[in-house]
């Protein structure tokens, strides 16, 4: 094994350890601060800081005729990719919204499908979406079934984790789509601090319409929180992933998605003594189980 694969094996187990304790980290920022501004002070202040490292590298930029593709990318894959997953952890627990993220190959099968140029459903792809569907109902049904107050706010966030994954099977579609043109020489970490910044405007905008900045407040817990999700979730995270992607199969990075439910549901435990039992085990072996027969269909 080269040293620049060894390297790459490196980056993805950083991956899956630092994007499995984001869901925890975020839990926790909004202890103090509303939703929609956390997310956006960790995306304007992470995508400005690697503009102005990059920029001090001399390294080429997006110029302005790609900027609105790139707030395209940045509305869906962190607007909505990110600031709906925030939204949901306000009502559902850090690990089963992990776990509720984790169906995002589901979302992207099905919108690949309608595409001209997608890959068809085939059956085992059919199947692999109704195991997961079936994990999904296991996981929440005994939750949203209530009838109460919390039984309706626990509905809205796993709703809003559906987005989440809607909002990023979409921006997938689009990056790879873009990707078949002009963009494809393009530096992939300028393009992902350009989306960073843009998302970030507009869950900035989307916070102060609903007049979150009034109750905006910064504790040492959250703030080193929200300094956790700034520095190694979103440059560090997305630094690593980029090297793996670079030198690694895509069908052995996106593993990643299987390793960040389980780290995310035991600190949620460990750290916030977040419910854990048997059903939610089985249930989310379930959902991780139907993307697993989806994920082997698409590399097939």
């Amino acid at each position: 094994m080269s040293h620049t694969t060894r390297r790459a094996y490196l980056a993805w187990i950083a991956v899956c350890l630092i994007w499995g304790t984001t869901y925890l980290a975020i839990r926790i920022s909004l202890e103090t601060i509303p939703p929609l501004l956390m997310a956006a002070i960790r995306w304007i202040v992470a995508g400005t800081l690697l503009i102005t490292i990059l920029k001090i590298r001399g390294e080429r930029l997006p110029g302005p005729r790609a900027w609105p593709s790139l707030a395209i990318l940045g509305v869906l894959l962190l607007g909505f990719g990110n600031g709906a997953v925030v939204w949901a952890e306000q009502t559902v627990p850090s690990g089963l919204t992990a776990v509720l993220v984790a169906t995002c190959p589901f979302w992207m099968v099905g919108i690949d499908a309608v595409m001209p140029d997608g890959a068809r459903l085939t059956i085992t792809r059919v199947a692999g979406l109704a195991v997961g569907f079936g994990g999904i109902v296991i996981l929440v049904w005994p939750e949203i079934h209530a009838s109460d107050a919390g039984g309706r706010a626990f509905l809205g966030g796993v709703i809003a984790a559906q987005i989440a994954c809607v909002g990023w099977a979409i921006g997938s579609s689009y990056a790879r789509h873009r990707g078949r043109g002009h963009a494809r020489d393009e530096n992939v970490l300028a393009t992902a601090a350009f989306e960073m910044l843009f998302g970030g405007i507009v869950l900035l905008v989307a916070g102060l319409v609903l007049r979150e900045a009034s109750h905006l407040a910064f504790t040492p817990r959250t703030t080193a929180a929200l300094v956790y999700l700034i520095f190694f979730g979103a440059i560090g995270g997305f630094t690593a992933y980029a090297y793996a992607l670079k030198h690694l199969p895509v069908a052995t990075v996106s593993l990643y998605a299987y390793v960040n439910p389980i780290i995310a549901v035991v600190l949620g435990t460990i750290v916030l003594s977040e419910p854990l039992n048997a059903r939610m085990v089985i249930a989310a072996a379930v959902v991780l189980g139907g993307m697993a027969m989806v994920r082997a269909e698409a590399r097939a």
